[in-house]
């Protein structure tokens, strides 16, 4: 395993903002050394040689941020909180609007968009919302707006489902083909996908609901900070936040401007303005 300095994982990330506008500068130390050492181990390449290439070769600073941002995610992962989401949430803010907007932040391959559209199927909620996803990825971007994924990935995801409380069987929102499970497209009709660096660009919208999970453990403090300042200003008064997991709002600055509504799955409400 090749051994990283400070110094080394500044010069990367400076050079990759410089000239390309991606901003890493803030991610957590820990986990940017790791993915860079991934890389570096993946292509064969010593530090300078990286360096190199990211600066003379454009089209692998795609490949390269592709393994930066990398996550792995699955339909109705952690069960409880989807189940949250029906009992709680959605009712709530269907007893408020009749029209909403939902922003799935750092969506990756597009599994929870997926997740949340079958959810509001169910309880009657699809036709009434308009949901933006967004990621720093293009190509996975391209993943999700396919609607299409191994079916390997199935029997995970269709438990998952049961135990998040689906009134149905997985399968009959989707049909297999070439190895594949290919999703109802009517299920994304009102989904559009775009990128959208959190670091780096403003907020563009205002919503109901704002969930990104698993995302922001990857920044540090003050980057957390940053991130959640822009969720606040993009929620409307009473909107929903949603975090992962792991991750809290506790320490953040702007936390005096949530309550939970389920601290166990990590879901606030924005209180005042």
């Amino acid at each position: 395993m090749q051994d990283l300095d400070v110094a080394d994982l500044k010069e990367i990330s400076e050079l990759i903002y410089a000239k390309y506008n991606y901003d890493f500068r803030n991610y957590a130390m820990s986990s940017f050394k790791r993915r860079v050492v991934r890389i570096l181990e993946k292509n064969k390449l010593s530090v300078p040689n990286l360096l190199k290439k990211l600066d003379e070769t454009p089209r692998f600073v795609d490949e390269f941020v592709g393994e930066l941002t990398v996550n792995v995610t699955e339909m109705f992962r952690d069960p409880r909180f989807w189940k949250a989401m029906r009992e709680e949430v959605l009712p709530s803010i269907r007893r408020q609007h009749r029209q909403f907007r939902i922003w799935h932040a750092g969506c990756s391959s597009g599994e929870e968009v997926l997740a949340m559209c079958i959810l509001l199927k169910e309880i009657g909620m699809l036709d009434d919302v308009s949901i933006t996803a967004t990621d720093l990825d293009e190509a996975m971007l391209e993943v999700a707006q396919s609607h299409r994924y191994p079916m390997k990935n199935m029997e995970l995801n269709a438990r998952n489902y049961s135990q998040a409380g689906g009134t149905e069987q997985l399968g009959q929102y989707f049909r297999q083909h070439n190895g594949e499970a290919v999703f109802d497209a009517s299920l994304l009709a009102g989904v559009e996908y775009k990128r959208h660096d959190l670091v780096v660009d403003n907020i563009f919208d205002t919503f109901h609901l704002v969930l990104c999970r698993n995302v922001m453990i990857y920044f540090n403090e003050s980057l957390q900070n940053s991130v959640l300042k822009k969720f606040y200003q993009s929620l409307l008064l009473n909107g929903f936040l949603s975090i992962g997991s792991k991750e809290s709002l506790l320490w953040c600055e702007d936390a005096k401007f949530f309550a939970a509504v389920n601290s166990n799955e990590k879901i606030y409400q924005k209180i005042r303005v």
